[in-house]
C-alpha cells in the first residue's frame, strides 16, 4: 500500500463508525454507496473493508438532508449533487 493510500485510510472510519456520525444505518450506507457511486465511494482497504474520509461523511449527510429532511427522490437527488459539483459547490 503507498504511503499515500495508508494515510488516507489511517484519518478514515469504518462503516459502522460512519454509521454512528451519521446516524444513517449500515445498510443505508451500503444502498447510497450504489445509488451515489459517482459522488460516494470510500476508499476500501486492502481486504475490501470501507474507511469513510471526512469528505465521505460530508456527502452522507448531503444525502440524507436532501433524501430525508428535503424529500428528494433519488434520482433528484443525483441530479442536485451532479448540478452541485457542476457549479464548484459543496451543495
Amino acid at each position: 500500500m503507498s504511503t499515500d493510500k495508508r494515510q488516507r485510510n489511517d484519518q478514515a472510519v469504518s462503516i459502522s463508525v460512519a454509521s454512528r456520525i451519521t446516524a444513517v444505518e449500515v445498510h443505508t450506507l451500503r444502498y447510497w454507496e450504489r445509488e451515489f457511486e459517482e459522488f460516494l465511494n470510500p476508499v476500501r482497504t486492502d481486504g475490501g473493508q470501507r474507511r469513510y474520509r471526512s469528505e465521505d461523511i460530508q456527502t452522507v449527510f448531503v444525502i440524507k438532508r436532501l433524501l430525508r429532511d428535503e424529500m428528494f427522490s433519488i434520482a433528484g437527488a443525483r441530479r442536485y449533487l451532479a448540478k452541485s459539483r457542476e457549479m464548484g459547490n459543496a451543495a
